[in-house]
């Protein structure tokens, strides 16, 4: 049996598949890696990576919401990362730093007019 672990996201996440970008803040010169979003709230995102991420990472994402003309971005940290079983990938959650009030907006819109289910949290 698992232990009972408090939820302590603040936010609403829905499923959703967007694609995304990344790259560390630290290194300007290396180039984007690329994935597809798994949920997605105000306040971070989730998504498997190839490669592993030192938590506390601050990286640079680039979010594709529907309905907006250019990705999303926004300074986010590496909050968790966990090895996929018998997989070569990483779970990554990202918490949002720093995003613009319009790109903000943008994301609250999407999120409250998608029709994926929501899991609201305490």
């Amino acid at each position: 049996m698992q232990p009972y672990v408090k939820e302590r996201r603040k936010c609403a996440r829905i499923d959703a598949r967007l694609p995304l970008q990344f790259k560390d803040i630290q290194r300007p010169i290396e180039t984007y890696a690329g994935s597809l979003t798994k949920d997605i709230s105000e306040s971070g995102v989730r998504f498997l990576s190839n490669d592993f991420l030192s938590i506390f990472t601050r990286l640079l994402l680039e979010v594709s919401v529907p309905s907006f003309s250019r990705p999303i971005k926004a300074i986010s940290k590496v909050a968790w990362i966990r090895k996929v079983s018998r997989s070569n990938q990483y779970s990554v959650g990202l918490q949002f730093m720093d995003m613009t009030e319009e790109d903000s907006k943008h994301l609250s819109s999407f999120i409250a007019k998608s029709p994926a289910p929501k899991v609201v949290t305490s």
